[in-house]
């Protein structure tokens, strides 16, 4: 299972709000060779660390790559479409119009200092990956620590189960 995470917080000057920003990522990365297998609903997510930025739409999807594809290929076609959706990565937590993280690739582990860091190595403290995560794969496993989605949830701190499904 491949996992993407999908997030935006500022509209896109062409393509409208965040949520259609989202829409058009998954739509993008489609004509890239990447198929949408399925994916959760759309959330609202507070930002974090806790800030006056606005509010996220987040998402979770479960894509496939073309075979032969490794998660280096995977992230530098996330970072690219990031970028044509006008990211520029200037500071950490900023407002931004696209944001694209590999949360899981087939249960891959990295070693110490290969990139990508997978699993993601802040999906497990981030409220608006797992409660989109835990709608799409309930029965889904942190690959490094074997823990459940479910208790990933529970774990969350309170400010961190703000996500709430926007359909």
């Amino acid at each position: 299972m491949i996992l993407v995470a999908l997030g935006s917080n500022l509209p896109h000057p062409r393509l409208g709000p965040p949520r259609a920003v989202c829409e058009a990522a998954l739509r993008r990365l489609a004509e890239l060779g990447v198929t949408l297998r399925r994916r959760s609903r759309w959330y609202a997510s507070a930002p974090v660390p806790v800030s006056d930025q606005p509010w996220f739409v987040n998402g979770v999807a479960e894509v496939s790559v073309p075979e032969g594809a490794t998660p280096a290929d995977l992230l530098a076609l996330l970072h690219r479409v990031e970028a044509e959706f006008g990211r520029h990565r200037q500071a950490r937590n900023e407002a931004r119009v696209l944001d694209l993280d590999l949360v899981d690739f087939d249960g891959r582990v990295s070693t110490v200092g290969e990139q990508p860091e997978l699993p993601h190595p802040r999906l497990s403290g981030r409220g608006f990956v797992i409660l989109p995560l835990q709608e799409l794969a309930p029965d889904w496993r942190h690959p490094a620590t074997g823990e459940s989605i479910g208790a990933l949830a529970d774990a969350l701190p309170s400010d961190q189960r703000q996500a709430e499904p926007l359909e």
